[in-house]
């Protein structure tokens, strides 16, 4: 019996896509046939692949009206909100932008007797392993650069997003990409592990959970094959004595629930000076109490349901292990909270680093908020954590944020914002958020390898 993959939808539990996984043999022929492709892609003029994954974009883009209520279905997210699209579009153009100069050969010198410069060539096959909380603009940070550089690219997505890979690569091919160039697949753990380990990639993205990236790390062991890995946060926010109180409500609380939590950099605990800690609550408590939790198909919808019942029930013991060590929960029970996979948001205080919803990812509707004396105390919590990715400072004082930044273990310091990926800057982060860096010109020092030339001249 061929094994399949079910997206099992959140809304109301009913299985919204099946498709069959490949065999290793399969799977074997999807490798081959990109391995083949590749050194015609790379040799096509780079302005030519850019056009070619910027009209993909576009295609993906002329979709959005299939794409917005097949997300819902899939894994939650409201309507209203329209997809993905506006980040998608720009950090494929953003990289497209930058392709020129960061894949430009360095000059090392030049004179009658040498030439010296180091190239940037692709690797050849890479293999993205893309998750569902945001399955567009994941996927598109290394797609796109990948392309541009001359890879060919295998995408395998997310049970939960089992379709979002299949639409990617039509759109591509679509306007042009050739099919070996662009594949996707559908794949089980097992041949994953098996193609890994047998070398049949030469480089491998992922983004998901620790434990995901700790078995990428150990099917890849010994093959050399080079990893990117995402691993998810426990991103802090920090509110400082001359902050601009609204604004970091507003945004911290929304960074924190928008997506029902489920956001790699999302903002799962709060730190705020103590003159201004009972003013921030009472506000962050009331806008999460008007928040609308319900069928992410209704356009009235502001919350939706977490992606798995399963994810809910990780979040409901940590807020059930808090409020049983002392914290107080501040969101009452909403009607449409099913014990499922619908989830009141919550807010909670009286919370310490010894309970787990102020040390283990939650990934879904939940932030903690403590009182802090100064920036010492901020900083020394913000960094008593395994996870490594974004932190959001609220202060006027910008040298001051860029101290305090500097003394924090991240991958990247926001302020007077949070949650946002701005392709100009590298994505990428410390301890067990992975490895590695997205976007930028440095994703595409990733995404490549350098070649030096050392060339002797005959001068006679």
């Amino acid at each position: 019996m061929t094994k399949t993959l079910k997206c099992i939808s959140p809304i109301d539990g009913s299985v919204f896509a099946e498709r069959p996984v490949l065999s290793r043999a399969e799977a074997d022929g999807v490798v081959a046939k990109a391995r083949a492709a590749q050194a015609g892609w790379a040799a096509r003029p780079l302005a030519e692949r850019i056009r070619l994954v910027l009209d993909g974009v576009a295609a993906v883009g002329a979709m959005n009206d299939e794409v917005v209520p097949e997300l819902a279905h899939m894994m939650g997210r409201p309507v209203r909100y329209g997809g993905e699209f506006r980040g998608f579009n720009e950090r494929a153009s953003h990289m497209a932008e930058i392709a020129e100069d960061a894949l430009a050969p360095i000059a090392v010198g030049e004179d009658a007797t040498f030439k010296r410069y180091i190239k940037r060539v692709p690797h050849g096959v890479v293999f993205v392993v893309a998750p569902w909380n945001y399955p567009y603009m994941t996927a598109i940070n290394t797609v796109a650069p990948a392309l541009i550089a001359g890879n060919t690219v295998i995408l395998k997505h997310a049970t939960q997003t089992l379709l979002v890979g299949e639409r990617m690569a039509r759109a591509f091919q679509s306007v042009g990409v050739p099919e070996d160039v662009f594949q996707n697949v559908f794949l089980d753990h097992d041949t994953t592990t098996d193609l890994i380990g047998a070398g049949a990639f030469d480089f491998v993205n992922f983004t998901g959970s620790v434990g995901g990236g700790q078995a990428m790390e150990r099917a890849a062991a010994g093959t050399f094959t080079g990893l990117g890995l995402e691993l998810g946060g426990k991103d802090p926010g920090y509110v400082m004595e001359d902050a601009d109180l609204d604004a970091a409500v507003e945004t911290l609380i929304d960074a924190a629930m928008f997506n029902t939590g489920q956001c790699c950099c999302g903002i799962e605990r709060i730190y705020v000076v103590e003159p201004l800690f009972d003013a921030f609550v009472e506000k962050a408590v009331a806008l999460v109490k008007g928040y609308k939790l319900g069928n992410p198909l209704d356009p009235e919808t502001t919350l939706g349901p977490m992606a798995s019942p399963r994810f809910a029930a990780e979040v409901r013991a940590q807020i059930a292990g808090a409020v049983q060590a002392g914290a107080t929960a501040h969101i009452p029970t909403m009607a449409e909270d099913d014990g499922a996979a619908y989830l009141t948001p919550q807010i909670l205080t009286g919370v310490t680093h010894d309970m787990s919803v102020m040390r283990d990812e939650s990934f879904g509707p939940v932030v903690g908020i403590m009182p802090v004396k100064d920036d010492a105390e901020a900083i020394a919590l913000m960094n008593d954590s395994d996870y490594g990715l974004t932190a959001s400072l609220w202060t006027a004082d910008v040298a001051r944020a860029e101290r305090v930044g500097d003394r924090i273990e991240t991958g990247t310091v926001f302020l007077n914002r949070a949650d946002y990926l701005d392709p100009g800057l590298c994505w990428t982060g410390c301890k067990n958020t992975g490895r590695g860096g997205g976007l930028s010109v440095i994703g595409y020092h990733n995404l490549t390898r350098p070649k030096s030339y050392h060339l002797k001249k005959v001068t006679g």
